[in-house]
């Protein structure tokens, strides 16, 4: 992962604030997000946990979404209670639901908040764990000062954004142009999806000191090869289906073509019968302290 307060990628919430009927459809991405790209978030946890302090007690997911997050740290900090943020009733219904099928519930609580609002009454904290979800509220810088007062003494915070949106297709796929998914990606970027800046900076200037940055990228396979995850054709489904809806007016109409191609369930050029899709994918993750004194 997408995480979220506001979301991905999602994982996980990728371009715009969810609210109400939208909850649905991001938490299902979420939901595909974790499956896709979940063993690389439990290698991304175990750095960050590198560098948090000893046992902590109480671990916050910022923009906890669906918990993928949030159940993978509850496994990693195994002595931790876990605070999911999120202000939408339905992620933290599915997180809810999610951590009682994991045997989990006992270490998850929840937190409904608007973080634009006010960080929440949650107590002290020793890590807050922000996944795709810092670059969407809208005063980082205040919310990075809540979460150092919330920071007991030496507490972490590990900022976590993917460097690009999830990847799948091949270049050429045998019909349309080629590289349509990369003028997909930068469609997106052009209408500001994912956009967020090198966090380093932000977190000195809110009084962290800098403990560590580094980025983990999905080595890809292809279907060919069986190495691509469950889940990973209808991840991109969903992927390449808000690119169709939301940047249609910034897609050349054969684009626009090829992705009805590929969106169409039943044709043998759909996504979901292809077998030379591939997962492409990076994140970076930025670590940083409380002053201990």
């Amino acid at each position: 992962m997408t995480q979220h307060a506001h979301h991905h990628g999602a994982h996980h919430h990728h371009d715009a604030h969810h609210h109400g009927h939208d909850d649905s459809e991001l938490a299902d991405t979420l939901d595909l997000d974790a499956k896709v790209f979940g063993p690389y978030l439990d290698e991304l946890i175990a750095w960050v946990q590198g560098h948090a302090p000893r046992a902590p007690r109480t671990v916050a997911d910022m923009g906890a979404g669906t918990g993928a997050g949030s159940l993978a740290l509850a496994r990693r900090f195994a002595t931790a209670e876990i605070v999911a943020i999120d202000r939408s009733d339905v992620m933290l219904d599915r997180l809810r639901s999610a951590a009682r099928e994991q045997g989990l519930a006992d270490r998850v609580r929840v937190a409904q908040a608007d973080l634009d609002a006010a960080w929440p009454a949650i107590g002290a904290v020793d890590v807050v764990w922000a996944a795709s979800s810092l670059h969407h509220v809208a005063d980082p810088g205040r919310v990075l000062r809540d979460i150092l007062a919330a920071l007991n003494p030496g507490g972490l915070l590990a900022v976590v954004e993917m460097d690009t949106l999830p990847g799948f297709l091949p270049d050429d796929l045998g019909m349309g142009r080629p590289g349509l998914e990369t003028r997909c990606h930068q469609a997106a970027a052009q209408a500001g999806w994912n956009a967020h800046p090198d966090w380093g900076p932000h977190l000195e200037r809110a009084g962290f000191e800098p403990a560590g940055q580094r980025s983990f990228t999905i080595k890809p396979g292809t279907a060919a090869e069986g190495a691509v995850p469950p889940g990973a054709a209808r991840y991109a489904q969903a992927m390449l289906g808000r690119f169709r809806t939301a940047l249609q007016d910034r897609l050349a109409a054969d684009d626009l073509d090829t992705l009805d191609r590929l969106l169409a369930g039943d044709s043998p050029d759909g996504l979901l019968n292809r077998r030379d899709l591939v997962i492409r994918g990076s994140r970076t993750v930025w670590a940083a302290r409380k002053p201990a004194a």
